[in-house]
């Protein structure tokens, strides 16, 4: 038990000054003091200053935050102030894992990294993380993307079904083993490859050659078709949409079978309808062997969607479709409960003032009634204020990276129940690679230094080696035919808009 310091200055119950006398002290460490009345009491340091008094003698002053004391298994906080002068301590582990609730058993858990300022090596529960939602929220480049791969190396090793959309075809690298030895070392990191636990489809091939072609079913309904329709429809189309379905119920069909059911139809109102079903056929999704919900989602399999070199419009076309099918299936015991991350959220389920998406209405049914048929959502974003607020108000478990934008820290306070201006201030100063954690998997908010990756970092280099090494185990590569790749461009879009406004 090392002294620190004493305190010093007027003294509040859940704040209080540190006259610091061990100047290797950081700011974000834990620190004890012992209380007249409820025994020892974790803090933390929030700030420090240093400067030189009246003799010129050097002084450091920290700022320290009450975390609190431990009885009968709940944390509370001192209702009367420390005394003035008492001396300050740094906080052993088992005061610190005891008081931040940090498990000890690495059974159902996840390492995710270090506490901050501590060699103290942070595991998760699996389920309380993820059993009510997540979310992943950073600006640009304080290292978003890199957290969300070590937890999806975590879930992968405990035989989590995953699946993820991925605009960016990022997470590919999953297959490719590290090779910084160094780094590992501090964290205790072995480098791994999990080549065998993942599966991509893609929906342009000639990006993304070497993942399988993306497939979806046309079996619509009405509600579910005029939602990814290109265009809204009238009364009148929807009535003409709606004979066409009806008389194609109960078979088999194709979105060509129902595209020469809709022109059979007696009445203009076809015209538009056309339109929309051909846009719908040109993204090349809907055609030839639908991937059954099986394969989508298995226990201990990680399903890439790559969207990479896809229109955004079909972006949202995927999304909207597949969520709808993952819901379905999962509501009547089709598939196993899974994780299903939605990178890029701002673009999929935007914030209303930000623009709509066609995919908002299905994932703010799956955030506000996925939980209980074990749809675990997780959404990612770097614009937290352009994310629907009901949305991100459903994730029970927040990790925030560094934010500094204030319309985003704004909208991250209002989805954390106990938000306060001393967590605001230290996202803003939080170290690139280190997260906040909120939620039921802690039982107070901790800073964490994320681990380093089992496998390699995305760059084009690792796409490069990740198209070789899938070229290599599935024999894939080669010519495509035009099935195999999707149309969608900008071309077939704007033919698109120009049928629908000179019908």
């Amino acid at each position: 038990m090392k002294q620190v310091g004493k305190i010093h200055g007027p003294v509040k119950p859940t704040t209080f000054q540190i006259l610091l006398s061990d100047l290797s002290t950081e700011r974000g460490s834990y620190i004890k003091v012992n209380h007249d009345v409820y025994g020892w009491v974790l803090a933390k340091i929030e700030s420090m200053k240093r400067y030189l008094d009246d003799f010129d003698d050097e002084v450091m002053l920290a700022e320290a935050r009450t975390v609190g004391y431990k009885r009968d298994d709940n944390v509370l906080i001192p209702k009367t102030p420390f005394k003035p002068g008492e001396k300050v301590y740094t906080a052993d582990k088992s005061l610190i894992m005891s008081i931040l609730g940090l498990r000890r058993d690495k059974k159902d858990s996840m390492y995710i990294g270090m506490l901050e300022g501590h060699d103290i090596p942070v595991y998760l529960d699996v389920k309380k993380t993820i059993g009510k939602h997540t979310s992943v929220l950073a600006k640009t480049g304080a290292g978003k993307s890199y957290t969300v791969a070590v937890l999806l190396e975590e879930l992968i090793k405990n035989d989590v079904a995953i699946v993820i959309i991925d605009p960016h075809g990022e997470y590919g690298s999953l297959r490719i083993e590290n090779d910084d030895y160094d780094a590992m070392l501090k964290y205790n990191i072995k480098a791994a490859s999990y080549a065998d636990k993942v599966v991509e489809y893609a929906t342009n091939r000639r990006v993304n050659p070497n993942a399988g072609k993306l497939i979806l079913p046309s079996d619509f309904d009405l509600i579910e078709l005029t939602e990814i329709m290109p265009m809204s429809l009238g009364d009148r189309q929807k009535s003409t949409l709606y004979s066409a379905l009806r008389d194609l119920e109960g078979e088999r069909y194709t979105l060509k079978d129902l595209m020469v059911r809709v022109e059979q139809e007696p009445t203009q109102a076809k015209w538009k309808v056309m339109s929309g079903l051909e846009g719908l056929d040109e993204s090349g999704i809907f055609e030839g062997d639908p991937i059954a919900l099986e394969d989508l989602v298995q226990k201990g399999q990680a399903t890439i969607i790559n969207l990479l070199g896809t229109e955004h419009h079909i972006q949202e076309l995927v999304v909207a479709k597949l969520a709808r099918m993952l819901f379905d299936g999962i509501r009547v015991g089709k598939i196993p409960e899974f994780f299903f991350l939605v990178e890029e959220a701002h673009n999929f389920c935007p914030e209303r003032g930000f623009g709509d998406s066609i995919s908002s209405s299905i994932l703010r049914d799956i955030a506000s009634e996925g939980r209980k048929f074990g749809f675990h959502l997780c959404v990612v974003s770097q614009r937290p204020a352009r994310v629907d607020k009901n949305v991100l108000s459903q994730c029970n478990t927040q990790i925030i990276l560094k934010v500094t934008n204030p319309n985003d820290l704004r909208a991250i306070s209002h989805s954390i129940e106990g938000f306060t201006p001393g967590m605001e201030k230290e996202i803003r100063q939080l170290s690139v690679g280190h997260a906040l954690i909120v939620g039921e998997s802690v039982e107070q908010p901790i800073t964490v230094d994320i681990r380093v990756r089992e496998t390699k970092h995305h760059t084009s280099h690792v796409r490069a080696m990740v198209a070789e090494q899938s070229s290599d185990e599935d024999d894939v590569g080669g010519t495509f035919s035009g099935e195999d790749i999707v149309e969608g461009s900008s071309s077939s879009f704007l033919r698109l808009l120009k049928r629908i406004f000179l019908k």
